[in-house]
């Protein structure tokens, strides 16, 4: 574990240079303009903010790689719940019914102690200026770039909502037992296609998944009492001994049974020999020619799947942005000004 914190620690470093070197030109949009966010959002009012959010990032990445992908999915489940606005971040309080209780979140959203640190840092830095929900996107980019994924430059320009949808986090966030259409469905709905659909899900090259998330398809994946035709008879068998018919919910299995610590192209290569942990994972080779098209093309050229997961994301961070007079920039992430 030291090793693995020393090369996180020198993989930060050489990606903090890197970006000392680029030009965050404010005239540059990604993914088309959404609200005028730009990557040099902050250049004037807090010129620090990145550098802050890539430290503490790095030091949590350090502890636990793990956290990284955490991070990666705080950041997806926020923006696909009123868009990315921070509204996961809330706690109950008031007339505000917490996202982290619903569904997909409750026993397995976690990172939240890692955004609040790095909201503190930055409020110590430049008080009320950097939002909540810019705070996160950097630190899903910093995730992806501290376990050797790609990088890429953040819109930046997001305010906080002062509201957060129990019900839309239970009905918008794709779920692992979910038929293809389905999942392709629930990202239409955020103005995702099919491409990102594929690339975005590569994110599961880094990470676990619980037992409760993956048991169907074990034991009962059509309700015949059969486990799922499309997963590999060893692997099930592997998984059936972390995960029993009953209890052990929380048992953790990784993502990506080869490199379940650094993210890399490798979670589309066990998608063709049927290691797909999720079933929403392996239905993208299994289900559709068009996106097992995509899964054997990223399996055989990693940097293909780099750059379109870098535009995807970049994409699925612009989803309804709050910006200008809208929302706020919340001085405590779990909860609205005044309140």
């Amino acid at each position: 574990m030291a090793r693995i914190g020393s090369f996180l620690i020198i993989l930060y470093l050489t990606y903090a240079l890197t970006l000392c070197i680029c030009d965050d030109d404010e005239s540059m949009y990604y993914g088309g303009n959404k609200g005028n966010l730009f990557p040099g959002f902050y250049r004037s009012s807090c010129p620090r903010a990145e550098e802050i959010v890539r430290s503490v990032v790095a030091k949590a990445v350090a502890r636990e790689t793990r956290m990284a992908a955490s991070l990666m999915r705080l950041h997806f489940h926020d923006c696909f719940v009123q868009g990315c606005d921070g509204s996961l971040l809330l706690d109950t309080s008031g007339s505000i019914v917490t996202e982290k209780n619903s569904n997909p979140n409750s026993r397995s959203a976690r990172g939240f102690e890692v955004v609040d640190e790095i909201k503190a840092a930055l409020e110590n830095e430049c008080p009320n200026t950097v939002s909540c929900a810019d705070a996160l996107t950097l630190a899903a980019r910093d995730s992806s770039v501290l376990t050797g994924g790609p990088s890429w430059m953040v819109p930046l320009g997001r305010r906080d909502s002062r509201s957060a949808s129990l019900s839309g986090s239970n009905n918008n966030i794709p779920a692992p037992n979910n038929t293809f259409n389905t999942i392709v469905s629930r990202f239409n709905n955020q103005g995702l296609d099919l491409t990102d659909v594929v690339a975005l899900s590569g994110s599961h090259t880094i990470g676990f998944s619980r037992c409760t998330s993956f048991r169907q398809r074990l034991y009962n994946q059509s309700g015949n009492g059969s486990p799922d035709t499309t997963l590999e008879q060893s692997y099930a068998a592997n998984l059936r001994q972390r995960c029993p018919r009953s209890g052990g919910d929380q048992n953790l299995s990784e993502l990506d049974i080869n490199s379940a610590g650094r993210f890399d192209n490798s979670y589309f290569k066990n998608l063709i020999e049927k290691m797909g942990l999720l079933n929403s994972d392996e239905v993208l080779f299994s289900s559709n020619e068009q996106s097992r098209e995509l899964v054997e093309k990223y399996a055989e050229d990693q940097e293909e799947f780099f750059e379109q997961f870098a535009e995807s994301m970049i994409k699925m961070g612009n989803i309804s942005p709050l910006t200008g007079s809208s929302g706020e920039i919340r001085k405590n992430c779990r909860k609205i000004n005044n309140s």
